[in-house]
């Protein structure tokens, strides 16, 4: 008779490609953990805005994953944990699970009450520090699991008890501390997916010394009607809408000094987002600086769409320098290769499409896997038993990520029954 125990499944991320693996797995019949270290699901889907080529807004395919997990019995999700250790074979693997103190527990309603009484503040790291929020919050409008989160700057506060004293459900449990669990599973599929290039790091660029120079992740928050400016896209500055817009393709990508490959993603990440300052801006100027474009197979329909808009120019050349001048505008130091003539172009605002870096290359997995030079899982099957799933293993788009999921949790599954 099969160990029921060693017949269950653990997924961790909850990005597009855990959350396909965990729903798909769990509706052929097999028992999954969850483990992800926010304390919502969705990962990097749920910051976004629009999904190309068809723009439309994330939550849908996310509601629909929520609803499936919800009604599962067979998925337990485990929010603001992290694997600590995995030991063990195929079939048989011991893991080690912490779960940090949400100071919250499941009475929470989401009244709101304990942000009401709160007066610290802390930086939004859902929408990339570009606004803040209070110490005792709900992660973003759309969260899942729907339940407030008190930062631990609060907990070690005055103020901890009063916001306490304030929850009418007996919600809040401030003696909270970290806890250990064990789980025993049969498989696991690896999806912690991936984070934005560091853009401090290229020094050229003026990032974080000029605030008009911003991310393709900030970006996308800006455009959200749930982000910093209620979806308005304006110059950090001063407020004020943008005239002329510039998105400067591998930024730190393709570079050896950072990124040396190509995430894929970039290129139409950024038309995508030149069509966000067209519908607001009907009249704005948008420039692209690229050094190749990326659109593959059906994708290249979206790229033509977006060469026809008469106020988006294509502009081949690799920014090499961005400064401001004494008005605060930026200008854009760009060789264009096409005439081989250096030019210095002015913008509002500028965006730098920064690259996807696998979180396995500063985190990696606590068991031995392969990875390859940039820090990626090197193969699907990372070892027997052990699956990468998504930007775990390779840089690449939503759908993609969806399919590659839904094939770790068959690998995954035919993994448990091989045993």
């Amino acid at each position: 008779m099969a160990n029921t125990e060693t017949q269950s499944i653990l997924v961790v991320g909850s990005g597009m490609s855990g959350l396909t693996a965990a729903v798909e797995a769990a509706e052929a019949g097999y028992d999954v953990y969850i483990v992800e270290k926010n304390p919502y699901l969705g990962g990097r889907v749920a910051q976004l805005y629009h999904y190309f080529p068809k723009l439309c807004p994330p939550y849908c395919g996310l509601e629909i994953n929520f609803r499936r997990i919800k009604q599962n019995p067979r998925i337990r999700v485990f929010t603001m944990a992290e694997v600590e250790g995995i030991s063990g074979d195929e079939g048989d693997f011991d893991v080690t699970v912490k779960l940090n103190p949400r100071y919250v527990n499941a009475k929470c309603t989401c009244c709101g009450k304990c942000a009401e009484a709160c007066t610290k503040e802390i930086d939004n790291a859902f929408n990339y520090g570009m606004d803040k929020v209070k110490a005792a919050y709900l992660p973003h409008d759309m969260a899942f699991p729907m339940r407030y989160v008190l930062d631990p700057v609060l907990i070690q506060s005055e103020e901890a008890q009063k916001v306490k004293d304030a929850c009418p459900y007996d919600a809040i449990d401030l003696d909270m501390v970290p806890k250990t669990m064990n789980l025993k599973v049969g498989s696991v599929v690896w999806a912690t997916g991936w984070k934005p290039y560091d853009a401090n790091k290229l020094d050229s660029y003026g990032f974080g010394q000029y605030p008009d120079v911003i991310t393709n992740v900030m970006m996308e928050r800006l455009a959200a009607w749930s982000g910093p400016t209620k979806g308005k896209i304006i110059r950090p500055s001063d407020g004020k809408a943008p005239e002329t817009v510039a998105f400067v393709q591998c930024a730190g990508s393709r570079d050896e000094n950072h990124l040396p490959f190509c995430s894929g993603v970039c290129c139409l990440a950024s038309m995508k987002q030149a069509t966000y300052v067209r519908e607001q801006y009907p009249d704005a100027k948008i420039i692209i600086f690229y050094i190749d474009i990326r659109a593959t197979d059906r994708l290249e329909d979206f790229y033509n769409k977006v060469k026809q808009d008469e106020n988006i120019r294509f502009f081949k050349g690799k920014v090499a320098k961005i400064t401001q001048d004494e008005s605060g505008g930026l200008i854009l130091r760009v060789e264009d290769t096409t005439t081989e003539e250096l030019k210095e172009i002015p913008a509002d605002l500028v965006v730098l499409a920064t690259g996807m870096q696998p979180n396995t290359s500063e985190n990696p997995l606590p068991i031995q896997v392969p990875y390859d030079d940039y820090g990626f899982v090197a193969s699907q099957n990372a070892r027997p038993g052990i699956y990468a799933a998504g930007c775990t293993r390779t840089p690449t788009f939503v759908s993609e990520v969806v399919q590659d999921g839904t094939a770790a949790a068959l690998k995954a599954i035919q993994s448990i029954v091989r045993r």
